[in-house]
């Protein structure tokens, strides 16, 4: 057994489990190869179940016993939105015979919000020029969306007798419009219809295709993309503005800025009360180095 916290015993398995999760979610963000941080993952999936652990036991000595329609009231929310009951424990992936286990796992939530409230309380009322400090300190957060407005010349493959006759002539048009060929002109004798858009207005990114926004957004006023594929066809785009992010006025975005500075405030209390547990507590890892665990 590698971790006992305050004489509480957490298996190897729920060790492995967790430093499994830590160590996917690095190697999805292409972070980590290999095993290179292999104990760092370990520490963390130790400290992680650490604190939570804690977090429990100091959430049952406070609240040992919580109401029932508390319970109920979270169960029946938690079920509400995944679609019903059954939706819910497949969610789970355990049988409705597991009900009992489920719902002292959601009284264990319940009583962890209230030990949390207890933390947070009172929350502070930010004065003006705190709220403006948060603003400036956070500003990467409330910026307006970069925007551009582009124009594009497309051909799809319907009626063509190959994709490389296709792709010849969306060179050739390319080359035109380097030459110095007015790109509407270009763009207007080459339209497969009137219902064809060659001025595509003003978006921001998420708003096209993802092949089409990487191509546009990579390019200055007046440039001509190469020819590029897309799955409606072949594309030329030219940018004919750009509006770059912006700060939003602080009245703005108040509401938000007051948001951020009270989850701030309850990091700063939350981090602080753990903090107090861990000091207080009596950890035991038997298998600093993870060298009992299978891998």
């Amino acid at each position: 057994m590698a971790l006992i916290i305050n004489g509480e015993h957490i298996d190897d398995e729920i060790i492995e489990a967790e430093f499994r999760q830590i160590k996917g979610h690095f190697e999805r963000t292409l972070q980590v190869a290999c095993c290179e941080r292999d104990p760092e993952f370990r520490g963390m999936a130790k400290d992680n179940l650490t604190s939570r652990a804690l977090l429990n036991q100091e959430s049952r000595r406070r609240f040992p016993e919580v109401p029932e329609e508390d319970v109920t009231a979270r169960l029946d929310k938690l079920m509400a939105d995944a679609g019903g009951e059954t939706q819910f424990y497949m969610n789970l992936g355990v049988s409705m015979k597991e009900a009992p286990a489920v719902r002292d796992n959601v009284a264990g939530g319940v009583r962890l919000d209230k030990t949390l409230g207890q933390i947070y309380a009172p929350e502070p009322q930010p004065t003006d020029a705190e709220l403006k400090a948060c603003y400036e300190a956070n500003l990467k957060h409330y910026m307006t969306d970069e925007q551009i407005q582009a124009s594009h010349i497309t051909k799809g493959l319907q009626g063509a007798t190959s994709r490389q006759e296709i792709y010849q002539t969306m060179r050739d048009i390319r080359a035109q419009l380097r030459a110095g060929a007015d790109f509407a002109k270009l763009a207007e004798e080459h339209r497969a219809d009137d219902q064809q858009q060659i001025d595509l207005g003003w978006f921001k990114r998420g708003e096209f295709m993802e092949e089409f926004e990487t191509i546009a957004f990579s390019m200055g006023e007046g440039e001509i993309s190469p020819v590029f594929t897309t799955q409606l066809g072949y594309h030329i785009c030219t940018v004919t503005g750009r509006k770059v992010a912006e700060a939003r006025p602080l009245d703005e975005v108040k509401d938000a800025v007051k948001e951020r500075f009270l989850e701030e405030h309850r990091d700063k209390k939350f981090n602080a009360f753990l903090e107090e547990l861990k000091a207080a507590a009596k950890i035991e890892d038997t298998d600093p180095d993870g060298n009992n665990i299978d891998h």
